[in-house]
């Protein structure tokens, strides 16, 4: 389909705006996807009678299933339970609106889909300047972790790391070869991990090894033994050179020695007071198995297990420090099930492009993959899905990877029709 050449190129700017300015701007993210989901919208009236424009929904049907599931059972679930707490939609219901903002996207030329990927790069880059320049008075410490004034150091970590490793997957459609290219996709790189490594989050460190994985298997980094060896000692060497460095040696001892003391009885460490409301969610679930006791619900629950001495006081909390376990307690199986959906459905596509002879294509898929992973890997101790600033950009950086994968698809198709038919005339003229 054809589209305005102002309307790709507004569509463009606000792709690159949109992770630029994630952990910088307030609200920024999210102006930048309201303002492409106006852009949606009106694509789409534009567009309904035309044949195919929403058969991508149909295509794609988990990608479609996983992103509606969670807010459609909340919905169920606050109509069988009768109550009404619209809030609980807000951070979810980014997911929902990105299925029109892809419609959009997936018409749109791959190349300015790309430019997300220099997005990423421009916003780790950004809040690694900022992390140096805004350096307070005797340097970020564990008692002042690096963070923004609208979020805390988890999530902001977490963030900047996905960030940094997003600009180099992404690299993969953008000439990696060229040094011009290359240079400040790995300054962002090092920008976004030493953000994460001040912020001190050490729950979203755990992606790390599956990121360099993952980076190994774009790049055929394992595929020859000249490759693995350099490959391995990189990894050696700089996992060696992190693994030194005081911070994260601390962070890390402090794991120890927090299940040192657990099993001594003490419980009021950071590991304890997240494995007891974890605990306290299993507890619930067992109690309420099929549809929890209602999203929003959990910190009237713990509070009510606490006067009953149940579980102790500190962890009455309105989460559970866990996508999983939070979603186990508020919405029970249902809410799992739709959890995982959710997981498969961003995903299970960038999965099955992974192998893709395409750079762009296989680029993409890569990066796909990162975003999924990294959101179940960080959700295992925190919750990701809460966050508006976190969702939004999950949303859109899920629905422009599909896009380019299915804006792809139809260049390539449109690239070797006309080889076709040359070889065909050639044919007809040979024989």
């Amino acid at each position: 389909m054809i589209f305005a050449s102002s309307l790709v190129w507004l569509c463009t700017a606000l792709l690159f705006l949109a992770p630029a300015v994630n952990l910088m701007w307030r609200g920024g993210t999210g102006y930048c996807f309201f303002a492409l989901l106006a852009l949606a919208l009106g694509a789409a009236v534009v567009n309904r009678r035309m044949p195919g424009y929403f058969s991508a929904l149909r295509t794609y049907r988990w990608f479609t299933i996983g992103m509606l599931a969670l807010v459609v059972a909340i919905g169920v679930q606050q109509l069988l339970f009768g109550y009404w707490l619209p809030r609980q939609f807000d951070a979810l219901s980014r997911f929902v609106l990105a299925l029109p903002v892809f419609l959009l996207l997936r018409q749109l030329p791959s190349r300015n889909l790309r430019m997300i990927g220099w997005g990423c790069a421009a916003g780790a880059l950004a809040v690694g300047v900022w992390a140096i320049a805004n350096q307070p008075p005797g340097g970020w410490t564990d008692a002042n972790r690096l963070n923004n004034s609208y979020t805390n150091a988890i999530p902001f970590g977490d963030t900047a790391l996905l960030l940094g490793f997003l600009s180099v997957f992404t690299l993969g459609w953008d000439q990696p070869r060229d040094w011009r290219v290359l240079l400040p996709r790995l300054l962002a790189l090092a920008s976004g991990g030493y953000a994460s490594y001040l912020s001190g989050t050490r729950g979203g460190w755990l992606a790390v090894p599956v990121f360099v994985v993952l980076l190994g298997m774009q790049y055929q980094w394992f595929a020859h033994k000249k490759r693995l060896l350099v490959a391995t000692l990189a990894i050696v060497i700089a996992a060696g050179a992190l693994l030194s460095t005081e911070r994260i040696h601390k962070r890390l001892t402090e794991v120890s020695t927090d299940v040192s003391m657990l099993h001594k009885g003490e419980d009021s460490t950071s590991v304890g007071l997240r494995l007891q409301l974890w605990n306290a969610s299993r507890m619930i679930f067992v109690h309420h198995p099929v549809y929890g006791i209602g999203k929003g619900h959990l910190v009237d629950e713990l509070g009510v297990m606490a006067k009953r001495g149940e579980v102790k006081a500190e962890i009455v909390n309105e989460r559970a420090h866990s996508d999983f376990f939070s979603t186990l307690a508020e919405m029970g199986a249902v809410g799992v099930a739709c959890l995982l959906l959710f997981y498969y459905g961003i995903s299970v596509y960038f999965w099955r492009h992974r192998h893709s002879t395409d750079p762009a294509t296989r680029a993409a898929s890569y990066a796909g993959l990162a975003v999924a992973t990294s959101t179940v890997i960080f959700g295992l101790t925190i919750d990701v899905l809460v966050p508006i600033m976190v969702t939004a950009l999950l949303a859109l950086l899920v629905a422009t990877l599909l896009a380019v994968v299915d804006a792809r698809k139809r260049e390539l198709q449109t690239e070797q029709a006309p080889a076709s038919r040359a070889e065909r005339r050639a044919a007809e003229v040979k024989a």
